[in-house]
């Protein structure tokens, strides 16, 4: 018996249905465009590294975020979402897609101003990235209904304005490279969660401000911004 009642399945849904995909991990994929390592003042083609949000960062689309506390600088991170159908360790880049159970948009939000100081202090990003509804994520489509994950246009909008726009072959990591390497330090199981990096125009965001975006043929969002917490 528990001592406390068990948390609540944090999941997904699924596009078309009214499944729900069970999230167990959320990895991100940190510095994975060119542009977006520019813009950040970081070196080109490091060997891919992560971090983690909890599960219970996820939240379905469309959704209000409130503005979270502790920061001032509170930056939209638009990103293609893989959801892992079968778990594995060293999973070869040939396999990868056999891993795979769908693919969908979503968002990491971050603390920029709390990252910035972890970085000059050597500290961990825990603060800035992993926090309450840090992960809006569209609905998932499964694999089989899905456009490419290795092309295809990725953007955002923040009230209508365009910010970021690029296109899924500007990684510098494939998602067959990338969850290749992500299985070889950890054992990937089904209901991971892989957010897979962003590319530029990365920016702040305010109260009452409405993001759209999506992966063309995958998925599309919406997420306003509400009052601060």
């Amino acid at each position: 018996m528990y001592v406390i009642d068990p948390p609540k399945q944090s999941s997904l849904a699924v596009q078309g249905t009214s499944d729900r995909f069970p999230v167990r991990r959320v990895f991100c994929v940190g510095r994975n465009y060119e542009a977006h390592v520019l813009e950040m003042g970081n070196d080109m083609r490091d060997p891919p590294f992560f971090f983690t949000k909890p599960a219970d960062a996820v939240c379905d689309t469309p959704c209000t975020v409130p503005y979270p506390p502790l920061t001032e600088d509170f930056h939209f991170e638009v990103e293609l979402v893989i959801a892992i159908g079968k778990g594995g360790a060293d999973i070869d880049e040939a396999d990868v897609m056999d891993h795979v159970w769908g693919a969908s948009a979503g968002i990491d939000l971050t603390r920029r101003d709390l990252q910035a100081e972890a970085k000059k202090m050597g500290r961990p990003w825990d603060w800035a990235k992993a926090f309450d509804n840090s992960a809006p994520i569209a609905p998932i489509r499964p694999i089989a209904d899905a456009a490419s994950v290795e092309h295809g246009r990725i953007w955002l909008a923040v009230n209508g304005e365009l910010k970021q726009d690029a296109d899924l072959a500007d990684m510098i990591w494939a998602v067959r490279e990338h969850i290749a390497a992500l299985s070889r330090g950890v054992t990937l199981a089904a209901g991971d969660i892989i957010m897979t990096g962003t590319p530029a125009g990365v920016a702040a965001v305010v109260p009452g401000d409405v993001l759209t975006g999506g992966v063309d043929g995958i998925a599309e969002f919406e997420v306003s911004i509400g009052p601060r917490v």
